[in-house]
């Protein structure tokens, strides 16, 4: 049965297993009739041709990975008969040509958004409190006690009020199960979709190049147009300044004019005062920035990250290929979109390389490119270590692999721009951005770097989001979109099943960011997932 197996490429001599497949079992793809020598799980990949020790792995088109054990026609690859292996990249030989899709539905489309001074249109209105060095977390948190729950942007406790209800039937000598109530609090600011708070851990010891990244990560989220205003403390005495946050500021927009409160401890009477001027002074930036309403705004003012976390086999041939359809579909609006993780762009840089615009693109991508990986080898985990053991056992097996999955996010359309971390886009169109492949880490810098929306891809599940913009997740597999309804907002595994077409799911993709960015709340979002984590350069993959 054809259904069984899929060839993703002509070229490809592995067929992927979308059922569990038993040894002796005769599959075939419509071109060919195997029989398996192994067994082969769902997500999994098989030889279509017997191959010698060092031949090819071929998938997506591409070389994902060379055989260290003879491998016969029919056999499951593993990590034991197959190793990491990328063609060597050369400069392009022209300028990339592309087909744009057909965007006439939506090109007189438009989203409600928050336009800012800048020109920038947001998705969001937060306010921000953040603080230039871990030693004023503690008083970051004292901020959020006093302004949360009073003025109803605290999640619902549910679980806190399912143990109170657990100690009033324990004292009425009941045992059993309970369902905790949820208590909606009305909110004072119904124009202010959230005040934040940006917790980390940096600011000080470490490398001077971390707290220079942090401030210029900081700085986006300040210029970032679901921003209206922040407040910043400063113990005073750490290598983060306020000075430095201020020049990073000037980089991203020289005329900055949002309301930016800055306290530094060690220049106040005691903590008190300062945390009594800090919630004063907030209080009122609030009032200000409740005056802002959401106003029509055309597609071409949105700007998406392209992300990936929990991978599985499935990944590269359901959701990152239908969220890459989306991004071509925005690209050709004039928007723009971010496809960051450059581990997981190891073993594609050749197609990278041939879509870039500009040779000098092309350049700092292989640049960028060849310094990570030299750096991250420097402290032995290289990019070829990148894949996770939840990766491996769901049929990614190199990194190649993994990144020829990972890189059909961003879709067909050329690069027009290559940011290195944390730089902000100004460029519409596809833009490379140098980031890690860790989930809360690469969502972060996106975010830093103008992301008013997040496409988030898994295959496994994985619980995360931002703080200021919205992260939409798209399962890979039905199984999962039914496991986890409360964490999944689209299901992509509709693709394997027939019932919506590739190019028809990244249509589906699109209307769901246009709803988004005009309001409708993620899952994400409704489970309080702000998770923030600034990189270390160097340290993660």
């Amino acid at each position: 049965m054809p259904d069984r197996v899929l060839r993703v490429h002509p070229d490809d001599n592995v067929l992927v297993a979308l059922e569990p497949l038993a040894t002796g079992e005769s599959v075939h793809d419509g071109t060919q009739t195997l029989r398996l020598t192994t067994d082969v799980s769902p997500k999994h990949k098989f030889t279509t041709t017997p191959c010698a020790v060092g031949e090819p792995i071929i998938m997506y088109g591409i070389l994902v990975g060379r055989a260290v054990l003879p491998i016969a026609a029919g056999e499951a690859i593993t990590t034991l008969n197959v190793r990491h292996a990328a063609a060597e990249v050369y400069p392009a030989t022209g300028a990339p040509t592309w087909t744009p899709p057909d965007v006439s539905a939506w090109q007189q489309r438009t989203f409600l958004g928050y336009h800012r001074a800048d020109g920038q249109v947001g998705t969001r209105n937060h306010w921000l409190v953040i603080p230039l060095v871990f030693c004023e977390n503690r008083n970051v948190n004292m901020i959020r006690q006093a302004f949360e729950e009073e003025l109803g942007f605290a999640p619902p406790d549910i679980y806190r009020q399912q143990v109170r209800a657990l100690l009033e039937r324990h004292g009425e000598g009941g045992r059993g199960s309970t369902q905790g109530r949820v208590r909606q609090s009305g909110r004072v600011f119904g124009n202010i979709d959230g005040i934040k708070f940006l917790t980390h851990s940096g600011g000080c010891g470490g490398t001077r190049e971390d707290s220079r990244n942090l401030c210029g990560l900081l700085a986006g989220y300040l210029h970032h147009p679901n921003v209206a205003g922040a407040t910043v403390l400063s113990l005073g005495c750490q290598h983060a300044q306020g000075d430095m946050l201020r020049e990073e500021i000037a980089r991203r927009d020289p005329h900055f004019a949002k309301p930016l409160f800055y306290f530094e401890q060690q220049g106040q009477a005691s903590e008190q005062a300062m945390l009594t001027a800090a919630i004063e002074q907030t209080f009122y930036g609030l009032v200000d920035a409740d005056q802002v309403t959401r106003a029509q705004a055309p597609l071409s003012k949105l700007t998406v990250g392209l992300k990936c976390g929990g991978s599985d086999g499935f990944s590269g041939i359901t959701a990152n290929p239908a969220v890459g359809h989306a991004a071509d579909l925005l690209a050709a609006l004039g928007g723009t979109t971010l496809l960051a993780e450059f581990p997981e762009l190891c073993g594609v840089e050749q197609e990278l390389v041939d879509r870039c615009t500009e040779p000098r693109h092309a350049e700092r991508f292989m640049h960028l490119m060849t310094a990570y990986n030299a750096r991250a080898k420097a402290v032995g985990s290289g990019f070829d270590m990148n894949p996770s053991p939840g990766n491996i056992k769901d049929g990614l097996i190199t990194d190649a692999m993994k990144s020829a999955g990972a890189a059909r996010k961003g879709g067909l359309s050329p690069v027009t721009d290559v940011l290195d971390y944390p730089e902000y886009a100004r460029t519409p169109g596809l833009n490379l951005l140098c980031t890690p492949g860790n989930d809360v880490e690469a969502t972060t810098a996106q975010v830093g770097a103008g992301a008013t929306v997040v496409l988030f891809t898994t295959g496994l599940g994985t619980p995360t989001g931002n703080p200021i913009a919205p992260v939409v997740k798209l399962a890979t597999n039905t199984a999962l979109a039914e496991r986890m309804p409360d964490l999944i907002d689209i299901d992509c595994g509709r693709i394997l099943s027939g019932d919506v077409s590739l190019p028809g799911m990244g249509e589906e993709i699109l209307e769901l960011i246009v709803a988004v960015a005009s309001g409708q709340l993620t899952r994400a979002e409704e489970l309080g997932q702000d998770d923030f984590i600034p990189w270390k350069r160097g340290v993660s993959l």
